[in-house]
């Protein structure tokens, strides 16, 4: 694999690791938040569309990616609970995996972009962060993560 998903699965690990540590330190929570946005941002914003730019449709891959994009997003929109610290685990370990294994997401791109991808790489690195919107626990918001979650093919929140 070339330079892409080399540099979005380390962005995948150290979001990882803030995710470990945000249970008990609320920065971690806030970092894990700001750049999750922003890697999710990066992919919806420059990576697929340079590849349907390039392929003229998008990948097959990319419906079921932009749907876990639209559940992770979600999640990001009340408070961390609990039930929705399970939740994001359980979406980004599957998700993680289209994206990264052999065959996923990254690879696709990676072959359609070609001799794109050092362009395309640095559009990446280059990509400004994305300001999260306050917490919002209201019945309206929790209804919406829930429709995303569903249409992303997961249970809804308990």
């Amino acid at each position: 694999m070339n330079g892409i998903a080399s540099f979005l699965s380390a962005d995948h690990d150290r979001l990882g690791a803030l995710k470990s540590r945000s249970a008990s330190d609320p920065k971690a929570y806030a970092a894990f938040r700001r750049g999750l946005l922003k890697h999710i941002a990066m992919e919806e914003t420059i990576l697929l569309p340079a590849v349907k730019r390039l392929r003229g449709t998008p990948l097959a891959l990319a419906k079921q990616v932009r749907l876990g994009h639209s559940a992770i997003t979600a999640l990001l929109t009340p408070t961390p609970t609990p039930a929705i610290r399970a939740a994001m685990r359980a979406i980004l370990k599957v998700h993680n995996k289209l994206e990264e294994d052999d065959g996923g997401i990254y690879a696709q791109c990676e072959q359609v972009l070609g001799d794109e991808v050092p362009k395309v790489l640095e559009a990446l690195k280059a990509a400004p962060d994305v300001p999260p919107a306050p917490h919002s626990d209201s019945p309206k918001a929790l209804a919406a993560v829930n429709r995303a979650l569903e249409a992303a093919g997961y249970p809804p929140l308990p």
